[in-house]
């Protein structure tokens, strides 16, 4: 039995505010873009992994929400998991399904992300949601983790992750002599890339300047810096080589050369080097066996632009406190040395949350097809996804890191 597994069929919604779509329509919007990417359909299907943080709290659907989902689509009769991990959830969905694969319990496996968050008569419920992506049985604890690590008290009407990127930022300005116009540069990168992505939620170039000029949120964020709430939802198609050729979908699909999830540690608040990123990263890479200098772009979970610079580190593509200068070089813009976040990012393409793994992964899929038209990354062979969430101790909870070669590679 082959160990490979691929993506066959990738897709993403639209991401944004969608009012008049519910969990149900978004989830078959997307099912049915991946199948018929990946020339397949739902009979070919069996078992299926569903992804997804907000609807218990916002909605009151508490369990089996993806059988209900995808039930009106004819997917019955076949294995449905729920997966919930934060915002790492999509990609942790699909890692369960690589797992599948490559155990030989089946050959083509579909992964759904899904997210319906924006609810405007709901703040409360909206607030305490992202809320309980800590732990709530311990706020002193996290709010002495954003003091002592230089950051303010949290004010209402705004995501507390907001105050806990704030305050790491801030601890790395202070190491490593990062700036706020170092962030800005990062987003102001990714909004102009984002011109180019027709399903990003924002699509207006913005210059570092302009957003430094925006509405402030807590130091050093601008609203620019920060990920829009969002609905949305992404899926893919996994096969292993057999599923594929089953399929016939060789030409145009893309291996998972490497996928790995890693789990928050006890590690110093200050000590970089062991971040949960970082220890993703280097097993992620070992088990694909590729380094950083291989790696020709990536998608990174900027929730806030510093969370981006950390993970362009952490990756292995920048050395610590040189993202900025390589930043304003271009090196991880659009035709630079390794574009980051082509697709606009979080910051501009948007995150909803369920669906966000897997977005980043529609996103490097088509790159590695040369299907991203004004986006599209020159000579794109290796690529690396890292999708974290929640927060634990001094960390996310839950970070995957997910590396693609393409077929020409």
């Amino acid at each position: 039995m082959s160990d490979d597994v691929f993506l066959a069929g990738v897709s993403m919604t639209a991401f944004g505010k969608r009012p008049d779509d519910s969990v149900k329509s978004l989830t078959a919007e997307a099912v049915a873009e991946a199948l018929t990417d990946a020339g397949a359909t739902v009979a070919d299907i069996e078992a299926a992994w569903f992804s997804n943080t907000r609807q218990p709290m916002l909605e009151g659907q508490n369990t089996v929400r993806g059988q209900i989902a995808l039930r009106p689509l004819g997917l019955t009769g076949v294995p449905v998991v729920n997966v919930e991990n934060a915002c790492a959830s999509g990609s942790t969905a699909l890692l369960q399904a690589v797992h599948w694969l490559r155990a030989g319990a089946g050959d083509i496996a579909l992964v759904v992300g899904v997210e319906k968050m924006v609810f405007p008569d709901r703040p409360d419920r909206v607030a305490a949601a992202f809320a309980g992506g800590t732990d709530i049985h311990d706020r002193a604890g996290v709010l002495d983790y954003i003091r002592a690590m230089g950051g303010d008290a949290p004010e209402d009407g705004r995501s507390l992750f907001m105050d806990l990127y704030a305050a790491q930022a801030r601890a790395h300005m202070a190491r490593f002599g990062s700036t706020q116009l170092d962030l800005a540069q990062l987003a102001a990168k990714n909004h102009t890339a984002a011109q180019h992505n027709p399903r990003s939620q924002y699509r207006t170039p913005m210059t570092a300047e302009q957003v430094l000029a925006d509405k402030p949120i807590v130091f050093p964020f601008t609203r620019a810096m920060c990920a829009p709430v969002s609905d949305g939802a992404a899926a893919a198609v996994v096969c292993s080589a057999r599923g594929l050729k089953r399929l016939g979908g060789e030409a145009r699909a893309v291996r998972i050369r490497g996928c790995v999830l890693a789990g928050a540690g006890a590690r110093d608040a200050r000590d970089f080097d062991n971040h949960i990123g970082r220890r993703a990263a280097l097993a992620a890479y070992e088990q694909a066996g590729v380094a950083p200098q291989d790696i020709d772009l990536a998608e990174v979970h900027d929730a806030t632009s510093y969370a981006e610079l950390q993970q362009i580190e952490n990756l292995g593509l920048a050395e610590p406190g040189t993202v900025g200068a390589r930043a304003a070089a271009g090196d991880f813009a659009l035709g630079g040395r390794t574009p980051v976040n082509p697709s606009g990012g979080l910051v501009a393409k948007g995150h909803p949350v369920g669906a966000t793994g897997l977005a980043q992964l529609f996103e490097l899929t088509t790159q590695l097809r040369g299907e991203a038209g004004a986006r599209q990354v020159g000579d794109a062979r290796i690529a690396v996804a890292e999708n974290g969430g929640g927060f634990l101790g001094v960390e996310e909870a839950a970070t995957v890191v997910t590396v693609l070669e393409g077929r020409a590679a």
